[in-house]
């Protein structure tokens, strides 16, 4: 598609405004760089780390090192790195099996979970498997408007039985604020004010290296998250980490395998290459999402569209919602993006009935690995009120060029 005159005018002023954000953005990649690289350094990188495992995996000692790595960057005793993990929500549910016993609670402190995650609890009903069926009970702190209700969550783990918290640090499907790492600690501290046992853990997605700091340098035990999101930087295959204490990690680990072989099995089958250089691009590639962010937001406000965050908020993640209000130009900006993208470009995003979801989705994602949202991608609810949630760009320039077919595309259909 063609970029008109009108289209690329528009381009130009709303990216004039975003020169104060994307200055701001570039000052964070290069302190994260300067973390990431440190840690290489530190733990002696070299091509040896690259050749990988097959069969059970025993002593890939560049599996070990990157966990290490992880450990080091985000601020933990220790984590765990692996392709095993089929998904973020996989990791997460191991991280929350790992933290809780029967007959514990689970507090969700920002209100109801990420749309996945609410079968993995059982909060609809304790299906094989779940942490219901487990016997676990959940409470789920109900948000003050658009944000965390501190008081409530106070109240709710001041219970004895309660064993973990989970802190959702994106907003997901739902109408909230993302959180800062600031404002995790916040959570966090209120937590251990009535609580010093239940294991605080984060789910990170979509937040890591968009700040200079992480949750685990905020108070909380662990940070979970995906490495087709931000820190596999677009070269990552799969898989997703979870970083925490020495001894909460072990506890993941046997859920991960099984009690007795824990973290000492796990092939890397030959991607250890990518996973390094994936987390060596992380800040970078970030960043890039991020600019592509504020552009997009700055944008379709200029189109009269809702956008939240609003053009020059601070970010806490790299995800930006647009509210259309009515199907049709939602659809039509889906299709844009998908357009505009390097893979599958000819084909026409629908909403389809996606497993662990409660009403059909449409998704753009024409991504060189399958389902990563650090590649831009936009996907929504078919639902009121029809707001998109666009993430990802792996370059600034080709993220730009994506929404901009995407928004020619909506006044095309409107004209």
């Amino acid at each position: 598609m063609d970029l008109n005159q009108k289209t690329l005018a528009l381009a130009a002023e709303a990216e004039a405004s975003l020169a104060a954000c994307f200055a701001q953005i570039d000052d964070i990649a290069l302190h994260n760089t300067n973390k990431v690289l440190s840690a290489f350094s530190k733990y002696r990188v070299s091509e040896g780390h690259f050749s990988g495992t097959t069969g059970y995996g025993y002593d890939d000692k560049g599996r070990d090192d990157l966990e290490r790595i992880y450990a080091e960057v985000f601020g933990t005793q220790d984590a765990l790195v692996r392709v095993q993990f089929v998904n973020g929500t996989h990791a997460i549910g191991t991280a929350l099996f790992g933290a809780l016993e029967p007959g514990q609670k689970l507090v969700c402190a920002m209100g109801m979970p990420y749309d996945t995650m609410i079968q993995v609890i059982g909060i609809d009903q304790p299906r094989f498997g779940s942490l219901a069926a487990w016997g676990v009970k959940t409470e789920v702190v109900p948000l003050a408007g658009r944000m965390p209700n501190i008081d409530a969550l106070r109240e709710a783990c001041a219970d004895e039985t309660v064993g973990a918290v989970l802190i959702q640090r994106s907003r997901g499907y739902a109408d909230r604020i993302s959180l800062s790492c600031a404002q995790i600690g916040a959570l966090c501290q209120a937590v251990r004010a009535v609580n010093s046992h239940a294991y605080i853990v984060v789910d990170n997605c979509y937040g890591e290296f968009v700040e200079k700091t992480e949750p685990t340098q905020h108070g909380a035990d662990a940070v979970v998250g995906s490495l087709i999101k931000n820190p596999g930087g677009g070269l990552a295959p799969g898989g997703a980490y979870i970083a925490g204490s020495h001894e909460y990690i072990e506890r993941c680990a046997a859920r991960m395998t099984v009690p007795g072989i824990g973290r000492e099995c796990g092939a890397t089958n030959g991607v250890n290459r990518a996973l390094y250089q994936g987390f060596f691009m992380a800040p970078h590639t970030t960043a890039q999402a991020l600019k592509t962010a504020h552009f997009g937001a700055a944008l379709l406000d200029r189109l009269g569209f809702t956008v939240d965050p609003k053009p020059l908020d601070v970010r806490h993640d790299i995800i930006q919602t647009i509210c259309f209000g009515s199907p049709e130009p939602l659809l039509q900006f889906c299709r844009g993006i998908q357009a505009g993208a390097p893979v599958d470009a000819y084909v026409t995003p629908e909403p389809w009935d996606m497993p662990g979801y409660d009403c059909p989705i449409v998704m753009a994602a024409g991504a060189f690995i399958q389902g990563a949202s650090i590649e831009l991608s936009c996907d929504a609810p078919m639902r009121q009120p029809y707001t998109a949630y666009m993430q990802g760009g792996l370059t600034y320039e080709s993220g730009k060029l994506g929404i901009l077919r995407a928004a020619q595309l909506i006044r095309s259909k409107e004209a």
